[in-house]
């Protein structure tokens, strides 16, 4: 490392926020741009540890020690070149990825850990303005042809990766356009858009083919699609929501949180058509069920739709301030988390658990009733139960309820049920090295793993890219795993 003591010299820091009372006018992103120095200062704190736990905390496996000591020396041009062999896409683990190697990073010990998030973001940003991300199509093409259904982040990934082994790859993709969740699932003030059209732009002058607008198994038959590609890969997202079947459930004013946040986007980015009811969080009290990340994308946005008051519950236990003794380092942290949405205003609330949804004559939502809740072990069964509390159940105004409870696993209907995949116990495609049941047929992301992270969602693009390209070649060991692979990489 070019500094051994940068840790002793510098603290974390991390950039700016612009003001709650102007942010929360707008939908761009909250935080202000610093100068290279703040930046080359952060990756100072990197701390030439003997053992690199963040490169285990990293589902990629990004080679951390070295992008950041290459920021200190002010080369960021190598800092890409590190950063690209191992993640095709930092600009949106730069911004919406919840870090697990900054949670094991080794400083974390016993001092708040290097900001690496930021850091990738730096490096993926100066890239694009210098004019180093480039196409950098194969030179030589395969006689194959893959499918990949789902141009989420999972997709992507392996569609670039698929590509960079030189078959041709088309890209299908059901909605208007390519990016499926970081479409219109994350607000733009979390990830502006533009982010993700300037990576299709490279992808696309790459030799990747789009097809949008297109519902595989709708559209066009599953088999198909079978008899046109020499190999599928399934990766559509985790799309069935899980719903809270209590009474009330049917009246006007509750939905489910990404029925609000992709109505939302698609408003932002211009469109004005919708062919249902247009859900809106201004001047009503919203209550949002569920304390994850989707619920707080709900806040963020129910604020700049200015709501009347908002209010985010949560049936589980209040997370402690600080990192938990039962989630010791390397482990993610068992503690309360605050996002920049919850910063511009929201009451929280946990140990909570909804009764049932009020309405009026109308039909119309009016209000939620609530009960707090304990959560205590029964000794018998050896199990922790939920308990409701005595003189605590009340109703609070609530006229837009939005459920961020989860998702249960992929969308059956459609090409799943067509192929006859089988499936795992929770409903996600059974995979054995990203192989479905059906021949020729691959899966990945959060259809074969469940709900997860974006930074999951492009390792799994990647290593499946990597058994598709085994399958197709019919050799032990992938181009995209071999010494030589990182020359493919940027």
């Amino acid at each position: 490392m070019a500094d051994i003591h940068g840790f002793l010299k510098h603290e974390r820091s991390l950039p700016s926020k612009r003001k709650v009372e102007e942010r929360i006018n707008d939908f761009k992103e909250i935080y202000v741009p610093v100068d290279d120095k703040f930046t080359n200062d952060q990756a100072a704190r990197c701390m030439d540890c003997g053992v690199p736990f963040c490169h285990n905390g990293c589902p990629l496996g990004n080679i951390i020690p070295d992008f950041n000591d290459a920021v200190h020396r002010d080369n960021y041009q190598e800092a890409y070149q590190i950063l690209a062999s191992t993640n095709n896409f930092p600009e949106f683990t730069g911004r919406i990825c919840p870090a697990p190697c900054e949670a094991s990073c080794v400083l974390g010990i016993n001092s708040d850990p290097v900001t690496i998030e930021h850091i990738e973001k730096q490096i993926i940003e100066e890239a694009f303005l210098q004019g180093w991300v480039t196409p950098n199509p194969p030179t030589t093409r395969t006689d194959k042809t893959v499918a990949v259904v789902g141009s989420g982040p999972a997709g992507m990934a392996a569609a670039v990766q698929l590509n960079k082994a030189g078959h041709t790859v088309t890209l299908f993709e059901r909605n208007d356009k390519i990016g499926g969740l970081l479409r219109y699932g994350i607000p733009d003030f979390k990830l502006e858009k533009e982010i993700i059209d300037r990576r299709m732009h490279v992808m696309k002058a790459e030799g990747i083919i789009f097809k949008t607008n297109t519902n595989i198994g709708v559209d066009i038959k599953s088999t198909d699609l079978l008899s046109d590609f020499d190999a599928v890969v399934l990766t559509g997202g985790s799309t069935v929501p899980r719903n809270l079947p209590i009474k009330g459930r049917e009246l006007k004013g509750v939905h489910y949180a990404m029925e609000f946040l992709e109505q939302k986007n698609r408003q932002v980015d211009g469109q004005s058509a919708f062919n249902h009811e247009v859900i809106t969080a201004t001047g009503k009290h919203v209550v949002v069920i569920g304390g994850g990340d989707t619920g707080a994308d709900c806040v963020g946005t129910s604020n700049r739709e200015k709501a009347s008051s908002i209010t985010q519950i949560e049936l589980l236990t209040k997370p402690p301030a600080s990192r938990d003794e039962s989630t010791p380092w390397p482990l993610w942290p068992m503690q309360l988390r605050t996002s920049t949405s919850h910063e511009e205003g929201c009451e929280r609330e946990w140990s909570i658990l909804s009764k049932e949804f009020v309405g009026d004559a109308d039909g119309n939502l009016t209000g939620l009733k609530l009960i707090d809740i304990e959560w205590r072990l029964n000794t018998e069964s050896i199990k922790t139960e939920l308990v409701e509390l005595e003189d605590t159940e009340r109703i609070i105004p609530c006229d837009l309820a939005l459920l961020a409870v989860g998702f249960l696993h992929p969308q059956h209907e459609g090409i799943v049920e067509q192929l006859k995949l089988e499936l795992d116990n929770r409903g996600n495609v059974k995979t054995s090295k990203y192989k479905t049941s059906a021949e020729k047929v691959f899966a990945a992301g959060d259809m074969r793993r469940g709900q997860s992270l974006v930074v999951w969602a492009i390792t799994e693009g990647r290593e499946a890219a990597i058994e598709v390209d085994k399958y197709l070649t019919d050799r032990p060991t992938s181009i995209l795993e071999s010494k030589d692979s990182s020359k493919l990489m940027v």
